[in-house]
């Protein structure tokens, strides 16, 4: 969507004044901060990545595909890592996760979070060392904890009284110490969608701070004695902009660490400000660099500590989105192109809420482009749709591409690393779509499309 050369794009048609309508848009244009680092348009007009042709990898693989331009990710590892030089920079592995991901970020020296047992089971397959490895999670079951103890998982963030309980059982049992985090609910509500808001009172995850809760955790755990606790936790939400939620959350969270030195005179050395680092799907969106990140977090925690006479804890932040969503872009093929009695024009291409469930869950924001051509013809407001028996089946809401797209070119939309194929389905039977890593000019399959012999291979009725 190129919002800054078309206004905003929101609502219908009929709500858009004439002289927004005459704004001149360029279809052809990329704009930088939306796509992969090593995208361009080549000679002939195509989208090239790493120096290789949508059109040759489409032709290879099929689409819809997702695209990874694998040294983008790397770039973006190595530029956090520099930017929190004396931290632990966690990968979130929820945004996105294959073992050739964690190779990659183990690779460039990264941590790896999990909340899943399928996470922690992908991330020790892959080689990643346990101790690198935190592991979150609400509702963690008796046989994921043990897995975790067993591997020697180095941080388990413990999000429940019941979740102490079962983790000091085990620990017991086995007569190991596990090193864990108190995730605390600071009651800060980020700039974000609400279902994906998390740091707020009403919600499912940690424990609440303006309860006593998250202190009643850290007691239970210091008195017990079982477990190691090494800090706390706060995560305040997803898609963050606006710094001033994380000095809140900072200031709240590091109060509690002051409140548990002067009950029990112990000064816990690590803090996880979490992760929910903003990305730009549009040209609405401006995030901030990792430099600039680090260097307001750094000053909100060095400024707290001093304030409540505590030495600075060892930070530990956790990325995910911001890595790995703007390294990949999801390439598909036109079907059929719909104009609806002059109100608007559909472009349905051959995936959709299938392979990102986003717009239709959180009301996300994407662009698009035809990716196997440049075009002359005048630019066209369309909305890119899915192949699925739903009316909010809707790719891209509002964007520009040009009038004479048709049947069989291929529409490329940016921003598709994060929880796209994380959250993949098969509605409608439709298999997910295969992960293509791209890289100096050459293209492997990391994962591989879903057929129909595999659907079918689980049902067994």
């Amino acid at each position: 969507m190129r919002a800054h050369e078309a206004g905003a794009l929101h609502g219908d048609i009929g709500n858009r004044s004439p002289a927004w309508l005459r704004t001149p848009v360029d279809v052809n244009a990329l704009v930088p901060q939306l796509w992969p680092r090593h995208v361009a348009r080549g000679p002939a007009g195509a989208l090239t990545v790493a120096g290789l042709d949508v059109r040759d990898l489409a032709a290879e693989f099929g689409t819809p595909a997702y695209v990874l331009d694998e040294d983008d990710l790397r770039e973006r590892c190595r530029e956090f890592r520099a930017a929190f030089p004396d931290a632990d920079v966690y990968y979130a592995g929820k945004a996105f996760l294959c073992r050739a991901v964690v190779r990659m970020i183990a690779e460039e020296g990264m941590f790896l979070d999990v909340c899943t047992g399928g996470e922690l089971a992908t991330a020790l397959s892959a080689g990643m060392p346990a101790e690198r490895i935190g592991f979150h999670g609400n509702n963690k079951s008796v046989a994921e904890l043990t897995r975790a103890v067993d591997a020697g998982v180095g941080r388990i963030i413990v999000d429940s009284f019941a979740e102490i309980d079962r983790l000091s059982e085990l620990a017991r049992e086995r007569g190991v110490r596990p090193r864990v985090l108190v995730r605390v609910t600071v009651g800060v509500e980020a700039h974000t969608h609400e279902f994906i808001a998390t740091a707020h009172e009403d919600q499912k995850f940690g424990f609440s701070l303006a309860g006593g809760a998250a202190a009643a955790a850290a007691f239970k755990i210091l008195d017990e004695d079982v477990l190691e606790l090494r800090g706390l936790h706060s995560h305040i939400g997803s898609q963050i902009f606006d710094a001033s939620g994380f000095e809140v959350s900072a200031r709240r969270v590091l109060a509690l660490q002051a409140q548990i030195r002067d009950a029990r005179g112990v000064e816990l050395p690590e803090l996880d400000l979490g992760g929910g680092f903003g990305i730009a799907y549009t040209t609405q969106d401006d995030p901030a660099s990792p430099h600039d990140l680090a260097k307001r977090l750094r000053k909100i925690v060095d400024g707290e500590c001093a304030a409540e006479n505590l030495a600075v804890p060892h930070l530990s932040v956790e990325p995910g989105r911001a890595i790995v969503g703007p390294a990949v872009f999801t390439l598909y093929q036109v079907g059929t192109v719909k104009d609806v009695d002059g109100i608007r024009t559909y472009v349905s291409v051959d995936g959709g809420m299938s392979d990102n469930i986003r717009t239709a869950l959180y009301d996300a924001s994407y662009s698009a482009t035809v990716a196997n051509r440049t075009s002359a013809a005048e630019p066209m407001l369309a909305r890119v749709v899915g192949k699925h028996c739903e009316s909010g089946d809707i790719v891209v809401k509002d964007e520009f591409l040009p009038a004479d797209v048709q049947p069989g070119d291929l529409v490329a939309v940016p921003g598709t690393g994060a929880y796209c194929r994380s959250m993949a389905s098969n509605y409608n039977h439709v298999p997910r779509p295969p992960v293509v890593a791209v890289r100096d000019g050459r293209a492997r399959l990391i994962v591989r499309r879903e057929t129909e012999d595999d659907l079918l291979a689980l049902d067994v009725g």
